[in-house]
């Protein structure tokens, strides 16, 4: 439970970690927006924090888990910097926080995370090394983010009938049921003990394998030769899966092609991975009048990140912002 209580605090405080201009001359500077100096310790803490989030967060979806620390260290110093622009364009505004929205927030974090113990709340951010004026700030500039980025992505109006049934069709997969899926695989393994290897040598290998592939090589014989997970014996076959049990990217890739499609090569956690689609079945989709509601709000969504997004570049494109 206290290893869960330092994930959380850590993770709750990433969102709005912005440390001093000071800091500089000791960390380096990783970039300045419109002269306000953001430190690559503080990038460092934040692509630690945000570690610790996705892990604690991913531990019932693996794949998922890997997307997003595959990402993580793209991200964090834009994220950082689109922080700032907005921190700085509340400002501008003359925004303001009253202190109750503060003590409401941290109560309800005391509540659902500490089951109301402010105490162990207290001692937790004591473990951590952070004050609780510090965590204050934090958490107030992570209310006005959230606040600004909502003030520009819910002004929209409800999509119209046309466009939910445009969209319900255009995902209609996922809405379907029982899609199957019957496919084989090669897996060539990113890391292997031969000296001078590499994970880059290793893909040139299994791009060379689907080249060969694709230009007439059977499959299976391939499999045979090349891949090593556990259905080379049998020509790289798997038996019939539900596409939902599958891994999202295998399942994706796959449901994408054709029958006797080839996939391009998929980078797993371990190994690159080409898929042959001998068939698929599709299952039953729910009806459009069951869901629409739900339709709605992913449409819904989807325009307000689409918002948020021309907001944010609109930021970027008038600040000074430099990149070290």
């Amino acid at each position: 439970m206290t290893a869960l209580r330092s994930f959380s605090l850590v993770a709750l405080c990433f969102l709005a970690s912005v440390s001093s201009a000071a800091e500089s001359a000791v960390n380096g500077i990783a970039a300045v927006v419109n002269g306000k100096v953001i430190t690559k310790s503080e990038v460092a803490e934040a692509v630690n924090a945000q570690r610790q989030m996705i892990m604690m967060r991913g531990r019932d979806n693996p794949m998922q888990m890997q997307r997003e620390l595959a990402d993580l260290e793209k991200t964090s110093l834009d994220s950082l910097i689109d922080r700032e622009l907005v921190l700085s364009e509340f400002t501008k505004l003359g925004g303001t926080i009253k202190p109750q929205y503060v003590d409401d927030d941290i109560n309800t974090l005391i509540r659902e995370q500490f089951h109301g113990d402010r105490d162990s709340f207290v001692i937790e951010l004591a473990r951590t090394g952070m004050t609780m004026k510090k965590f204050r700030e934090l958490r107030e500039k992570m209310i006005i983010v959230q606040v600004m980025r909502g003030k520009h992505g819910a002004h929209l109006g409800p999509p119209t009938p046309k466009q939910v049934e445009d969209y319900y069709h255009q995902h209609e997969d996922r809405w379907r049921d029982k899609d199957m899926l019957k496919i084989s695989t090669i897996s060539i393994p990113k890391f292997i003990s031969e000296p001078g290897s590499s994970a880059e040598k290793q893909r040139k290998l299994a791009e060379e394998i689907r080249a060969k592939i694709v230009g007439g090589a059977d499959f299976g014989s391939m499999a045979k030769t090349y891949s090593q997970d556990s259905r080379a014996e049998n020509k790289g076959e798997w038996d019939w899966m539900e596409r939902k049990l599958m891994k999202p990217t295998m399942a994706d890739a796959a449901f994408a092609l054709k029958e006797g499609g080839v996939s391009p090569v998929i980078e797993d956690e371990a190994a690159f991975i080409i898929i042959y689609l001998d068939s698929k079945k599709l299952g039953n989709a729910t009806p459009l009048e069951k869901i629409r509601g739900d339709v709605e709000k992913m449409i819904n969504a989807e325009q307000g990140r689409g918002a948020v997004d021309e907001w944010l570049e609109g930021l970027r494109k008038k600040a000074n912002i430099r990149k070290f």
